[in-house]
């Protein structure tokens, strides 16, 4: 185990990506190994989630790839200290609901939505000189360099329990749209949900936070 800074011993940007499926506890555990060695952090299914509720504020169709593709290269957004804020408004509590999520995967699966996204993913570890950083592409895609890669998942009847004790449900139905979820991001042709060859599969089923925590401070390298 190392405690990182934002920059390693040769001057290396430390980067640490966290990819899984939703509802695994990657921002969670995301936000505390960042907190644990002192990096900051990024949560990049915010930023489909913003885009997502940017086209839905202005009653555009999350489907209309041209359309959102254009409004993904102009909208502003905020992500930071634990909020969200896309064109001055805040969004923190919106990008979650289920309106959101049940578009967000549409927009996910845009390729000129996801080249922008990707872009503006490494412009901000760029400019935080490293970081910790989740979502589903991260490992394979937006930084196949990264100091460490971890694939977190969990059980789906886990993870649509913790999804309801976010926002409530039914659990039988969340985790039928968690297994829907899996299989749209799992078979896009853009950036599919998957396994870096070189990543570290932490199944959070049955652990504790801290217990997940622990298990990949004991994996970063020295």
């Amino acid at each position: 185990m190392v405690s990182a800074t934002s920059s390693g011993a040769a001057g290396r940007s430390v980067v640490v990506a966290i990819d899984g499926p939703a509802g695994a506890g990657k921002s969670t555990v995301g936000r505390a190994v960042a907190a644990r060695l002192g990096l900051e952090y990024l949560d990049t299914g915010a930023m489909y989630r913003a885009v997502t509720f940017a086209a839905l504020r202005r009653g555009i169709d999350p489907a209309e790839d041209d359309v959102v593709a254009t409004l993904a290269n102009s909208v502003e957004m905020s992500l930071e200290d634990s909020s969200v804020t896309v064109d001055g408004v805040d969004a923190t509590v919106e990008i979650r609901g289920r309106e959101v999520t049940a578009a967000v995967s549409a927009v996910a699966a845009n390729g000129r939505v996801r080249s922008e996204l990707v872009r503006r993913q490494r412009a901000w570890v760029a400019d935080h000189g490293g970081g910790v950083v989740e979502g589903r592409d991260i490992g394979s895609v937006v930084f196949p360099d990264a100091t460490l890669k971890l694939f977190v998942t969990a059980s789906p009847r886990v993870r649509a329990e913790r999804r309801v004790a976010e926002i409530g449900g039914d659990v039988a139905e969340v985790e039928a749209s968690i297994v829907e979820r899996d299989r749209k991001d799992s078979t896009r042709a853009e950036s599919p949900l998957t396994e870096s060859s070189d990543a570290v599969v932490v199944d959070t089923t049955g652990l504790t936070v801290d217990e997940v925590v622990a298990r990949i401070l004991e994996l970063m390298p020295a």
